[in-house]
């Protein structure tokens, strides 16, 4: 009988179960990355291998990115393009697709599970299956009940039930939270029933389920200004809300009490992203094409005019082009896409330079970021007059209005303009896998599960309680209890 005690080493393996182990999908680009330089037999060539990979661990690599669903997506000439921007690189380009899938929900740290997302005068966090709150409670945007007016210091929502929150959006006066088992759960100012419960004029002030969408798995919500995009499992979704120039795009301008489906993309495609602006919504469909609708007062639908759109409309600029869209941003004036070689495009208001490209000139339809072609952007994050870029290097360029320092540069005035993408020299030192900028701040999340904060601080919306303010990036102390871990761990 076999000694089951015995320690082995894998190199012990054959070759082809050590290959199956390696593209099992638990492992990530910078974990294969580390095996290759850590472990000789990952690194040479072995006879099961094709002549075109130099080593198991870029063999393996390739083998996950065939069955990536972004990667799936794409067209042969997009799947070219990508290999080629990362230098022939199996590993960057499964970097790429995993840092750009994670950049619209909860990136995995060191730390475990996190996503961040800020409002007008608050942020919200997600740290594993918990949900933490901090800045001014105007309308119930905290979720921790009538008697709060502002929390000084992330502090943890309690919901109804023990949920595993997935996913979540804060907008200027609700928020919105989607848990793994696809429900979704709302708090806030739903007098334009932008909650999603009715007929209920009040205020909503701890998270509660949408009982309209009950059945109806959902994974991601993006909360505009009064009213609320939905998407679900199946690529389907709902609106609800404020429908003034036709942002819920159901052809009309009646406001909607209760969640309901746009039937304009059944038969069209999964939708696998959204985003909304103050009164417009973007929704990105599997083959890469951006539908966009709601009000077009500053451009940011894209069409190159300024009318209105009732119903999703695609953007043609990029269709023509044959530009295969991964990810878009919905800014309060402006917007931001990403596309599937890491190339970034912006269109809208020009104000302070929103836009990126030197000057303050507006686009009606978007146009291709010149001065990082040489950077592979993977998240695109756009706000009121500013915009982020991150890098799949870990990098964050910045551009727009300063608005108390809410870009991040402590060398330049808080009422300043930089009018071209620039480094946040300041954060140099980490990678930042998701960032996420408000009314007048921003917040970021780093791969080591560090979180850090910059910007106007007036109503504790960074987490920091005798901080007016911030000109640079400024680490947020999220204190977790060993309550918040118990809960976690029964959640998980």
């Amino acid at each position: 009988m076999a000694d089951r005690s015995r320690a082995f080493c894998i190199e012990e393996l054959p070759a082809h179960l050590i290959l199956e182990i390696l593209s099992c999908g638990r492992l990530g680009a910078v974990d294969l990355a580390s095996l290759e330089t850590t472990c000789r037999m990952f690194s040479g060539a072995h006879g099961l291998l094709p002549n075109k990979f130099r080593s198991m661990v870029e063999f393996a690599a390739f083998h996950i990115c065939m069955t990536h669903t972004i990667f799936g997506s794409l067209p042969q000439s997009a799947r070219t393009d990508l290999l080629g921007r990362c230098h022939g690189n199996w590993k960057k380009v499964l970097r790429f697709l995993q840092s750009v899938e994670q950049s619209s929900c909860s990136v995995e740290t060191s730390a475990g599970n996190m996503q961040v997302t800020t409002g007008r005068y608050h942020t919200l966090l997600i740290h594993d299956s918990s949900v933490y709150s901090c800045g001014s409670s105007l309308c119930g945007v905290l979720g921790h009940g009538q008697d709060t007016t502002q929390c000084a210091a992330f502090s943890r929502i309690n919901f109804p039930s023990v949920s595993h929150v997935i996913h979540i959006s804060a907008s200027h006066n609700h928020a919105a939270f989607v848990t793994q088992t696809g429900e979704v759960f709302t708090c806030g100012d739903n007098s334009s029933f932008c909650c999603g419960h009715g007929e209920v004029g009040r205020t909503i002030f701890r998270p509660t389920r949408i009982e309209a969408l009950k059945g109806i798995p959902c994974k991601q919500v993006a909360t505009g200004l009064s009213f609320t995009v939905i998407l679900t499992m199946q690529g389907q979704i709902y609106t609800c809300g404020s429908n003034t120039h036709g942002q819920l795009g159901h052809g009309d301008t009646v406001d909607r009490p209760t969640p309901r489906n746009i039937e304009y993309f059944e038969g069209l495609g999964h939708v696998v992203q959204i985003s909304a602006g103050a009164s417009y919504t973007f929704a990105v469909t599997y083959d890469g094409r951006i539908h966009s609708f709601g009000s077009c007062n500053n451009f940011c639908l894209g069409h190159g005019d300024q009318h209105d759109e009732l119903v999703p409309r695609v953007i043609q600029s990029f269709r023509r082009r044959n530009i295969h869209i991964l990810r878009v941003s919905a800014g309060d004036e402006h917007a931001v896409a990403l596309d599937s070689s890491g190339y970034v495009y912006t269109w809208g208001r020009g104000y302070c330079g929103a836009l990126g490209h030197g000057d303050e000139n507006d686009k009606t339809s978007p146009e291709l970021l010149a001065t990082l072609k040489g950077h592979l952007a993977v998240q695109v994050c756009a706000r009121k007059r500013k915009t982020f870029v991150l890098t799949d290097e870990g990098s964050v360029f910045a551009f727009g209005w300063m608005g108390f320092g809410s870009l991040g540069f402590s060398d330049r005035g808080s009422s300043d303009k930089v009018m071209k993408p620039r480094v946040l020299d300041s954060l140099k030192s980490h990678h930042v896998t998701q960032i996420s900028t408000g009314l007048y701040h921003t917040v970021g999340v780093t791969n080591r599960g560090l979180v850090f904060g910059f910007g106007d601080n007036e109503r504790a919306q960074l987490g920091h309680e005798k901080m007016r303010g911030c000109l640079k990036p400024t680490e947020i102390v999220v204190q977790r209890t060993m309550d918040d871990i118990a809960i976690a761990a029964q959640s998980g």
